[in-house]
């Protein structure tokens, strides 16, 4: 999962990203509001963590603007303001959710899980490509029954194949899902942690799930 955060000051930036990072999300931070509205527009996010003050352009602007754009990614406000008033008004501009700073991040994070249930609720969370299977609530994985232990980066990985199963995906497109917008997709990174699935996830199965297209990408298909 991909998530823009936009937030100008760096202490909640930081505690914000290093967090969701830590939950296994793909993140990528502006500080300000011409910068977030930028990088909203130019890419595919699944959520929106939007500050409303914020220099250049306030996040009640941001919001509306990318309402009127059609992009539909789920938006949490965050403000220090806590009256009922600024709640309407974030809320009305196009906000899914609102949330009062200060906060704890366990309630950040139950938002922003609930956000992403939300988007479809008819899907289920568990992911399956022949004997693999990857539940997106709890992060476990498995393959013929046996659990795989993944870091955070191969999770992000095998869940982002997962998706697009059966889908070449390039390295641009893993670079922008899996790492954010500062990732070099020339670097052999991506090869590496390729490899590191490949051997947890194909190694000791005769079949093997995990293909590369030489000069195009990568398929996971059963």
């Amino acid at each position: 999962m991909r998530i823009l955060l936009i937030e100008d000051e760096r202490k909640i930036a930081s505690f914000i990203e290093r967090g969701l990072k830590e939950e296994d999300y793909c993140i990528d931070v502006a500080g300000d509001g011409a910068k977030g509205l930028f990088l909203a527009e130019i890419n595919p996010y699944d959520l929106i963590i939007l500050d409303i003050m914020l220099p250049g352009k306030d996040g009640i602007s941001i919001c509306r603007e990318l309402r009127d754009k059609k992009i539909s990614a789920p938006i949490l406000m965050l403000t220090a303001r806590d009256r009922v008033h600024d709640k309407v008004r974030g809320l009305n501009s196009g906000a899914d959710d609102y949330l009062t700073k200060p906060f704890a991040f366990d309630e950040l994070l139950a938002r922003v899980r609930a956000l992403l249930r939300r988007r479809d609720d008819t899907k289920s969370p568990i992911l399956k490509v022949a004997d693999l299977e990857l539940d997106q609530l709890t992060h476990k994985i498995r393959r013929a029954g046996r659990e795989i232990d993944l870091s955070s980066k191969e999770y992000a990985l095998l869940e982002y194949l997962m998706i697009h199963a059966h889908q070449v995906v390039t390295r641009t497109m893993i670079s922008e899902h899996v790492w954010n917008e500062d990732f070099d997709s020339f670097t052999n990174v991506i090869d590496v942690y390729i490899n590191y699935l490949r051997n947890k996830v194909d190694k000791g199965f005769e079949k093997q799930l995990i293909h590369t297209l030489r000069g195009t990408g990568y398929i996971l298909k059963g």
